[in-house]
């Protein structure tokens, strides 16, 4: 099942806080800290595009693979004026199928949370693997860390726009995260509802380290949240970079 029917249409009004382009400008730091001048990269589980359209439009040849079609609706509407388009594929991570290698595969907003079944993941860390240039390719992604899950379990939260508004709650059990989405958008005198269950998997540094180390991944690094800093603990999210084995 697509786990955002309902929740695409609203994505993009409900995070425009996140701040792309401070995302944007970090991978452009870590691109020249890494001494990458990529030109091909894959933006895996890439939503709605919008990560994706900033750095087409920073001159990086894109692509962008994600699980959701109507995710990716609205990434091919989001990045229609591009020069050139970026190429979308609906492919699920552990069914990564590129035509060739890329530079660099980013995968951003706690997407490998996503991934729930640790052998999925570790297919997931395989395929791109495959699909990374030898010697240079670089894999970097972002994870929801335990100290973040712990401090969000039994919250609810807010987001509204206009003549739409969101509710969501996280529940956090055996290792997973459950959050539970009620959209209500005005219609008329009355309002409609949809919700949505989206589930993420409490991932530990070590863990993640391990599967990438199976999969054939070197210099593996873990970073604060958009910072070159060690991670101290704490944090609500890490970022981990690894290299492709000549």
């Amino acid at each position: 099942m697509d786990d955002y029917q309902a929740l695409s249409a609203y994505y993009d009004r409900f995070t425009d806080d996140v701040g792309y382009a401070d995302w944007a400008d970090f991978f452009e730091r870590l691109f020249a800290r890494e001494g990458l001048r990529p030109a091909l990269v894959l933006d895996l589980a890439c939503g709605t595009g919008t990560l994706t359209r900033l750095l087409a439009e920073r001159g990086y040849e894109m692509i962008g693979a994600d699980a959701s079609p109507d995710m990716l609706m609205q990434a091919m509407q989001n990045t229609m004026d591009c020069d050139p388009r970026p190429l979308f594929l609906n492919q699920r991570m552990e069914a990564l199928d590129l035509y060739g290698t890329v530079d660099v595969c980013l995968c951003c907003l706690d997407s490998i949370n996503y991934v729930t079944d640790p052998a999925t993941l570790q297919k997931a860390f395989e395929r791109v693997h495959l699909f990374l240039e030898p010697g240079r390719g670089l894999f970097v992604f972002d994870v929801n860390t335990p100290e973040k899950f712990a401090r969000i379990d039994g919250n609810a939260y807010v987001r509204e726009d206009e003549g739409v508004f969101c509710v969501w709650q996280a529940a956090v059990e055996d290792g997973l995260c459950a959050y539970q989405f009620d959209i209500f958008e005005q219609a008329g005198d009355g309002w409609t509802r949809a919700q949505e269950t989206h589930e993420e998997r409490i991932y530990t540094v070590e863990t993640l380290t391990a599967m990438l180390e199976q999969a054939g991944f070197v210099e593996i690094r873990t970073y604060g949240d958009q910072s070159f800093a060690p991670v101290q603990g704490g944090e609500d999210r890490i970022y981990f970079t690894a290299r492709k084995r000549d």
